[in-house]
């Protein structure tokens, strides 16, 4: 009995360290939860999600790389059918493809107390879509979905493209009580190893052992074609436990740069290959893009087919800055982009010209043609926008990159340019663009950063109000909106025109006021911020106590900051400088009864934040002025309590009424 007991003890006193779901073992016992304590509002819980990556010897004279993955979810109301389809991505190089082999999945229901089980028809269930150029996407939809079915899938990926092992996901959009990877890596290959995400491991373990390897020559005849050889090998095992749905909130880049993530990119080939590295340098992969035909060799061309159109840019010009604006604008203006997400040329150069339509990477890399046929330095670069996610600076993998953009270099100042986007000024680029690292592809490969900390978006707003002889109050506003505010309206002005501005204006003033002069300055010139300018008569009621929001719908309505808590950091676009000025002549009969008090708010000791709100009074006088300032853009997850909670303090203050009351 004593033996027993220190047993369980033993037994409760560790961790639970591997999982004990198997495929086809379910039980009605599995189908008793409604609610896991998780997520009390899941709709979906996956129970188990386990990898297994490593290295075979194969019958083709190599090794490839096989990856096994099963996952086991409760679905636990309709709103989590959507995680009932599967997607499996299968890289191809012409007749050399990934392949999916042992594949099986199957619905458990719980019906009459007992465990119905349908399994995924293979043969007409499973369907394969051509993606892009090198990409199949393998799917299927497990049958019989009900609330409350118990799914499950199987399969094992065999690919002979040893570049990149399978990463591995231990988040996703729903939460995960099991999230495993496991990973056996060779001594004769070598990897790079990138992690990300803010969850601390329950488990992470590395141990080593030798493993035999089995090598089949496949053009020879003899026993002597196949190869056996021991070697050591590391087996490394990272599990979390427990792990919360990733669910994406404001200010968010991309939602899979916070994902709890590993990756793996080949690095080094060791014996029995001939021992030589396989990552590159920047300045090799520059090298190598360089001279590629969907890339930079059509840049070193003579392309004297450019004379025709740019010869009119080039004679009136009088400076390298006038002759770029010029060509700038004439190809933001006369070219469509089919595509945003691209680094490589699917046609030629003379084609894009011809067509004016091509990807990203293809009108930009016209731009850069033309501007040193032009005479001016220019150079494309690559980066990754926001919503594809961090590229990594040290390594040149490409994969991580989908977007270019040309450097233009004149008087020793670099200006970069984004050809693609309507109605941009030149010398700016899309907010996308602002990810972090790029880098320039020219001999001295230019590490660049664009920083969204390096915008700062400033907006100032000033009303007059006063009473006139009818005692109506009428009044005037005049706003200037920072850069990719007026940005924003030049592109709904060119889409609904400004009659709808106007509209949209009245609306927030409501039906008991009137708005007149509507004024937009500066549309068409798209180096500039816009002026908004309108008068506006208040002809409300005069009732025995008036209560007015001095802010004019300008005020934060709402904290963008819902959640209680946050996991990863707060990744605004650009710094904000807003400021509001009022000056208000109180209503004709009419005295002030209560208003606001003034404040000064910093968000932290380091006055990284601002929150100036000042309201005063002098006679018949009011005068207000609201300014918030943030100058980061960038918030760290522990910092998030402080910024939700400054942003809480802005909207319950700007929602504060003045109080007008009649003169007895």
């Amino acid at each position: 009995m004593l033996s027993l007991l220190f047993l369980l003890f033993v037994f409760s006193a560790y961790p639970q360290d591997k999982s004990n779901i198997k495929f086809g073992v379910i039980s009605a016992k599995d189908f008793s939860k409604k609610i896991y304590s998780i997520d009390s509002n899941a709709s979906a819980v996956a129970l188990a999600d386990i990898g297994n990556s490593k290295i075979e010897g194969n019958s083709k004279g190599g090794f490839s790389l096989v990856f096994k993955h099963y996952k086991r979810i409760h679905i636990l109301n309709k709103n989590g059918f959507d995680i009932g389809t599967v997607s499996v991505y299968l890289y191809n190089n012409g007749s050399d493809e990934v392949k999916i082999d042992k594949l099986k999945a199957s619905t458990y229901n719980l019906e009459n107390g007992k465990v119905v089980e349908t399994k995924l028809d293979l043969k007409s269930a499973v369907y394969k879509d051509k993606l892009e150029r090198n990409w199949t996407e393998m799917k299927f939809t497990f049958p019989n979905l009900k609330e409350g079915s118990i799914i499950e899938f199987e399969y094992t990926k065999v690919s002979d493209f040893l570049n990149n092992f399978e990463p591995w996901n231990f988040q996703g959009t729903y939460p995960r009580l099991w999230s495993e990877y496991n990973f056996a890596l060779p001594d004769f290959l070598g990897y790079a190893v990138y992690s990300q995400g803010y969850l601390a491991y329950a488990i992470k373990t590395k141990k080593t052992k030798t493993e035999t390897f089995r090598i089949v020559d496949p053009k020879g005849v003899g026993a002597s074609d196949f190869m056996s050889f021991d070697c050591g090998v590391s087996e490394n095992r990272w599990v979390l436990k427990d792990v919360p749905a990733l669910k994406e909130e404001n200010y968010t880049s991309s939602i899979t740069n916070h994902n709890n993530r590993i990756e793996f990119q080949l690095s080094e080939y060791r014996e029995p290959y001939d021992p030589k590295p396989v990552m590159a340098t920047w300045p090799q992969a520059a090298e190598d893009l360089l001279k590629k035909e969907y890339f930079g060799e059509q840049l070193s061309r003579d392309n004297g087919w450019l004379k025709e159109t740019l010869t009119p840019f080039i004679k009136a010009a009088k400076t390298e800055e006038e002759k770029a604006q010029k060509i700038y604008a004439f190809v933001r203006d006369n070219f469509t982009c089919t595509d945003y997400s691209s680094i490589y040329l699917d046609q030629t150069l003379k084609n894009v010209l011809k067509s004016k339509s091509g990807n990203v990477a293809e009108i930009n890399m016209l731009l850069c043609a033309m501007l040193r046929y032009a005479d001016i330095k220019a150079d494309p670069v690559l980066l990754s926008t926001r919503s594809h996610g961090f590229a990594y600076a040290n390594y040149p993998i490409l994969s991580k990159y989908n977007y270019v953009i040309t450097k233009a270099v004149m008087d020793g100042k670099d200006y970069f340019l984004d050809a693609t986007e309507p109605r941009l000024g030149f010398a700016y680029l899309p907010l996308r663009c602002y990810n972090g690292h790029a880098r320039a592809i020219n001999s001295s490969v230019d590490s660049i950063e664009l920083s969204s900390e390096s915008i700062t978006e400033r907006k100032i707003t000033n009303v007059f109000v006063a009473n006139n002889d009818k005692g109506i109050m009428i009044g005037h506003l005049q706003q200037t909106l920072g850069y990719y505010e007026s940005l924003n309206l030049r592109n709904k002005i060119k889409e609904k025109g400004k009659e709808e501005l106007q509209k949209d204006m009245q609306k927030v003033f409501g039906s008991d006021a009137t708005i007149s002069k509507y004024k937009v300055d500066s549309v068409d010139k798209y180096e500039r911020d816009i002026t908004l300018e309108y008068d506006f008569d208040l002809n409300n009621e005069k009732e025995d106590i008036i209560y007015f929001n001095p802010l004019f719908g300008e005020g934060y309505k709402e904290n963008p900051f819902k959640s209680a808590e946050r996991l990863y950091p707060v990744e605004m676009p650009y710094k904000i400088d807003e400021t509001f000025n009022l000056q208000l002549e109180v209503p004709a009969g009419y005295e002030v009864d209560e208003m606001p008090k003034s404040i000064l708010v910093k968000l932290n000791e380091a006055n990284e934040g601002l929150f100036e709100y000042r309201v005063s009074i002098s006679g018949s006088s009011l005068s207000l002025r609201s300014r918030i300032k943030m100058n980061r853009a960038y918030f760290y997850p522990d910092e998030y309590q402080m910024l939700r909670e400054f942003f809480n303090l802005v909207v319950k203050k700007q929602a504060e009424q003045i109080v007008f009351k009649k003169k007895k």
